[in-house]
């Protein structure tokens, strides 16, 4: 196409055109600050960036949300679906001195960008309160400082030192680093410092503001979801829309860490909280005794309703048919808080969030490769790790020639602090028959007379059991007795007493 469009003629027509915009905006009903913001939108390190797509909320009357809700994404830290989406809270205070509480992940990094600059209207940034250094709220954090050379960032030691790892450059020149105890002054507002370590990193901070009683509380009382448009916990029904997704988020993220989570509470009892700002979800203005019960049972593994959950790892649908059964006997004695899991279906962040949920578990699995079926394997290694204790458990086990699920199963629950076996551990060969209905409504009965509060004496777990057995190691045949008969030859693979080895 021919064209006598230079390139200096273009740049030419490019300044008129921009000169023309802020004629325009001169005599549009916008005030002279609205425009100067809006000016400030357009250039961002000298590269031009769209304007008006600014997405703000007043908070109260000197402090704005301009975090960002992202639907794109499909695995929270590449690990946890999040079908509804993911909040990245930031806040900005406008006092004498302007603060920002927090950046947000790169993903979102050009609407919050936009939603800071905006907000500032034409300010300078004077602080960046640094309070998690998870990237998905400190990605932006090159940005702000390029945009804004003079701010002061103001974070712990610990999170100064990990900016270097997370970005090439040396910010110790313009960082603040504060403790425990410290304060700020932005004038009417001053900020308190408070340390939340292993809440779920070791450099996390909280702020407290003493004015106007908002504790900006980090990933602590997080949710996953996008938010719709309402900012306010009382905006939304939490108990029903959200709770299942801040309990998934609280037992995954934070769920190891109860101790510490305790220890921060305890600090917050001391603190007049008015307002409850966290990193993701909405902020907490109203209510703040039922969020803190949750958490307080959370945070000390106390389960949050008397409920069974009856997870299983079924093959063929011998395990499942049984965790069917035992769970119908459950219902119709009079129970109606019980639910069952496919372990190999369920994403195990709501099986470990059910489980922290629930006060009697049942495990019932299948024997796999001589152990354990792999998928009821992982998801009790996650609870391992996740520091679940304090439930009642009850085993089912099966296997067509070898069971072995249920001793493993118990190995692994006494690895878990205060928990209580009901009951003995049925056993299934391949299906269920007259002999194995008869234990799970056995199993059943005990578990529902447990839950009455009229216990039957608990059981040992299999782990800390008195009882010997030797185990074939071609095979994996379990022979149960003190020792192996004299001859003694394995009744499936024919192997002698020299491939057996004890087992307790």
């Amino acid at each position: 196409m021919k064209s006598d469009m230079t390139r200096r003629n273009f740049l030419k027509t490019a300044v008129a055109g921009v000169a023309g915009v802020a004629a325009m905006q001169m005599m549009s009903p916008f005030s002279a600050s609205e425009a100067k913001a809006e000016s400030a939108a357009q250039v961002i390190d000298g590269k031009a960036r769209f304007s008006g797509v600014h997405n703000v909320r007043s908070v109260t009357d000197d402090l704005v949300y301009i975090g960002v809700s992202e639907r794109r994404i499909e695995l929270f830290e590449n690990v946890y679906p999040i079908p509804r989406g993911v909040s990245y809270n930031s806040y900005l205070l406008l006092d004498e001195k302007t603060v920002l509480m927090d950046t947000v992940d790169r993903c979102a990094s050009g609407q919050f960008m936009e939603n800071l600059d905006y907000a500032l209207n034409g300010r300078d940034l004077d602080y960046l309160v640094v309070q998690h250094m998870e990237p998905d709220h400190c990605a932006t954090i090159p940005d702000v400082i390029a945009r804004y050379p003079g701010v002061k960032i103001v974070c712990s030691k610990l999170a100064m030192d990990m900016m270097k790892q997370f970005f090439d450059m040396d910010v110790s020149s313009i960082t603040q680093v504060v403790a425990e105890g410290d304060t700020l002054s932005t004038g009417r507002h001053t900020l308190a410092f408070v340390e939340a370590p292993m809440v779920h990193w070791p450099e996390v901070l909280m702020t407290y503001d003493t004015a106007d009683g908002m504790l900006f509380s980090a990933d602590a009382f997080g949710t996953f979801g996008a938010l719709n448009g309402n900012l306010f916990a009382d905006e939304v029904n939490f108990e029903t829309e959200w709770l299942p997704d801040a309990r998934r988020y609280y037992t995954n993220i934070v769920g190891k860490y109860g101790p510490q989570v305790q220890a921060v509470l305890q600090k917050a009892a001391t603190l007049d909280i008015r307002m409850i700002c966290p990193l993701h979800g909405p902020v907490w203005r109203d209510n703040f005794g039922w969020i803190l019960d949750k958490y307080t049972r959370w945070s000390t593994y106390t389960p949050e309703d008397d409920a069974v959950a009856v997870f299983y790892g079924s093959i063929y649908g011998g395990t499942e048919n049984a965790a069917n059964l035992l769970a119908s006997r459950l219902s119709q004695g009079g129970l109606r808080n019980v639910v069952v899991y496919d372990v190999s279906k369920t994403h195990v962040s709501e099986l470990i969030a059910e489980a922290f949920r629930c006060s009697h578990l049942v495990f019932a699995s299948v024997t796999y490769n001589m152990g354990l079926f792999t998928p009821m394997k992982n998801f009790m290694n996650d609870l391992i790790d996740h520091n679940l204790q304090n439930r009642s458990v009850a085993l089912v086990e099966n296997g067509s020639w070898s069971p072995v699920a249920g001793r493993v199963m118990g190995e692994m629950i006494a690895r878990m602090p205060d928990m209580r076996t009901i009951g003995k551990t049925v056993t299934l060969l391949s299906s269920t028959n007259a002999e194995s209905m008869e234990q799970l409504h056995a199993l059943a009965d005990e578990i529902a007379l447990d839950m009455s509060g009229d216990p039957a004496p608990a059981q040992e777990t299999s782990a800390s059991a008195s009882a010997t057995a030797w185990r074939c190691t071609v095979c994996g045949y379990i022979y149960e007795g003190e020792a192996l008969p004299d001859g003694y030859v394995c009744p499936l693979c024919g192997v002698g007493v020299d491939k057996f080895e004890r087992v307790v």
